[in-house]
């Protein structure tokens, strides 16, 4: 029997017995009589009343002979007999007035009901949202995208600075957005996807919400880890109800930010497998990312800081058509970016844009907005009526350094130590050409683990370093080292971090810059890992491919380069030990020495080039 025969069988049934419910009830109703109690008692005072059946509030009986509608059996309700007398006097025709229960009994029956499904509903709602097991039994395969309807984004390309190439790749999308049915007027189409490749803190996601705002399309955003969950299939199911999701309301942008969390390439690790759960979430993103026609009016932004362990499928022509760099800003960027900022503070007029940029290479746009905030706060710390350069140099140091630990105390001998370390990094810097200006000195202990800071700051972004600036640059490094050594005659745990960026450099020029005469122009690193990693350490510690021989040339080779440079910059101190006694002790006295203090330092050294030193 098919399902729709057996609902019509059913169906038959309940109207069947309906029916025979109502005729039943019909027929009580005719054969039974209710009269008033007085006609009752009229009835019984006649003697017509053959038998009755009594309860606490009606009474029930047969007459001896029916009324005049044909009904033996009648029915009354019961009246008090006090006052049934004294109604009888005056000849009043009265019946019982039962009190209604209805309501009372229905809420009963019914406010137990609803509080059950109530809290059943509530409960499964909970569940539903993230409340349960595995993020919601109940909607475990639904997709976690956050949406924002149209222009609910509240961004757009005026509220992203310093990343003008960036926007320009992306204003295509946009125009692609608003016009999907013009734009492939001459044949060609729009990608389907546009990752986003940038260090983290370079704006990508406030890109993608900036491409959102400015198409009036929704946004459908959401992480690459939010994918994956405890039970198999979730991931896959996820990736399937939210590309539904985006074309039922396309025009819209996906978002996939961090999605290298999800798309890391197959078959990596020692563990992995083709039934891996993330590698089945990843197989069925590559296959709606196929599935979809980019005329449809569907675009796919993704964010990483980490293409370099992204699969190659996805990044294929027909998926991730076009890769867009957001890098860290260059000075106009920077400027650009905290005139964005500086509009929510109120700025001394000392502070200006293009100053507070030249203090800030390599800073990224999260990194300016945490300036722009650091010193607010400073300048509401110290009572002011606005945020002065002052601040915005504090703000700097403390991000750099970290901050001053004024209550750690230092012996004198420490300190001694200190001020003569710190006035070697300085002297050494001042003393070479090509250097990045000396700012600022100081052995207030800062951070974690810093005793001691020497700040540099670069005239101009430099993108590229020749062999003498590199040699320089270690040269600065090891003045500490030196500046110990000459003085003291002892070495100190102080120079552990100089030491450990020198030997990274003079790495770096041996094995992937082909710097050393003894091993010639070969790079001998051939991948240098994640390039988007941190510019202190770019080049993290990867397995070599090249000979034991070979190997012990290169730690032979990087020795001697820093031997040779630790010797040139003790003999620049040597030269100049009057000036670093002198210097040491004025930092001593004054613990920090500012800009017109090393400025005087200056015009107390030779004038003589050091090129030969």
């Amino acid at each position: 029997m098919t399902k729709k025969s057996r609902f019509n069988v059913a169906y038959a049934i309940f109207a069947l017995c309906a029916l025979f419910f109502i005729e039943y009830a019909v027929v009580t109703a005719n054969r039974i009589a209710v009269i008033p109690y007085s006609e009752y008692q009229q009835l019984l005072r006649d003697g017509r009343v053959d038998s009755v059946g009594i309860s606490d509030r009606s009474v029930q009986g047969i007459l001896k002979e029916p009324l005049p509608g044909g009904q033996k059996q009648f029915m009354t309700t019961r009246v008090d007999q006090d006052v049934a007398q004294e109604l009888e006097k005056y000849h009043v025709r009265f019946t019982g007035q039962l009190e209604s229960t209805f309501v009372r009994d229905l809420l009963s029956w019914i406010v137990p009901v609803l509080l059950f499904f109530g809290i059943w509903w509530y409960i499964g709602q909970r569940i539903a949202q993230g409340g349960g097991l595995g993020g919601g039994l109940m909607q475990i395969g639904k997709s976690k995208a956050k949406i924002y309807v149209e222009s609910n984004t509240g961004i757009t390309f005026a509220d992203v600075a310093g990343v003008d190439e960036a926007k320009d790749e992306l204003r295509e999308v946009v125009d692609f957005l608003k016009n999907p049915t013009d734009y492939g007027r001459l044949g060609g189409r729009m990608p389907k996807g546009v990752l986003l490749v940038g260090p983290p803190g370079t704006g990508k996601t406030l890109l993608a919400k900036a491409v959102a705002g400015e198409a009036r399309v929704p946004f459908f955003s959401i992480s690459g880890s939010e994918f994956v969950e405890m039970f198999v299939g979730v991931g896959a199911a996820r990736v399937r109800d939210l590309f539904q999701q985006a074309h039922e309301k396309a025009p819209a942008i996906i978002f996939i930010d961090e999605l290298d969390a999800l798309g890391r390439a197959r078959g990596i690790g020692p563990f992995a497998s083709g039934h891996d759960e993330k590698e089945q979430t990843l197989n069925q993103l590559l296959v709606e990312l196929d599935g979809f026609d980019s005329r449809s009016g569907l675009v796919i932004l993704a964010a990483t800081n980490r293409p370099e362990i992204l699969d190659p499928a996805l990044l294929r022509a027909g998926r991730f058509d076009r890769q867009v760099l957001v890098d860290r800003p260059d000075k106009k960027g920077r400027i650009e970016i905290l005139k964005v900022h500086m509009k929510k503070v109120r700025v001394a007029p000392d502070a200006a844009a293009d100053a507070v940029a030249a203090l800030t290479p390599g800073f990224t746009g999260a990194d300016l907005a945490n300036l722009v905030n650091e010193a607010a706060l400073l300048a509401t710390r110290r009572g002011g009526d606005s945020v002065s350069m002052s601040d915005f140099n504090n703000a700097v140091e403390r991000m750099i350094a970290g901050l001053e630990k004024r209550n750690r105390l230092l012996n004198p001998k420490e300190r001694e130590i200190v001020a003569y370390h710190e006035m070697g990094h300085a002297l050494v810097a001042l003393s070479l050409p090509g250097v990045d200006p000396v700012h600022k000195v100081s052995i207030i202990p800062r951070g974690v683990g810093a005793l001691g800071y020497t700040i540099q700051r670069p005239i101009e972004d430099r993108f590229l370093m020749t062999k003498e600036e590199l040699e320089n640059k270690m040269a600065v490094l090891l003045g500490g080292r030196a500046a110990e050594s000459i003085v003291f005659g002892h070495l100190s745990t102080g120079a552990a971090d100089d030491l450990r960026r020198v030997t990274d450099i003079a790495r770096s020029m041996v094995t992937r810059y082909g710097m050393s005469e003894k091993l010639g122009s070969v790079a001998y690193d051939r991948d240098p890992g994640n390039f988007l990693a941190n510019a202190d350490r770019p080049y993290p510690v990867r397995e070599r491919d090249y000979a034991e021989e070979t190997a012990a040339a290169v730690d032979r080779e990087v020795k001697d380069i820093v031997d040779r440079i630790l010797e040139r910059s003790e003999g620049i101190l040597t030269t100049r030990r009057s000036i670093l006694d002198r210097a040491a002790q004025k930092l001593l006295e004054k613990e920090t020495l500012e800009q017109g203090d090393i400025d005087a330092l200056i015009r107390e050294m030779p004038k003589e080039s050091l090129r030969a030193v």
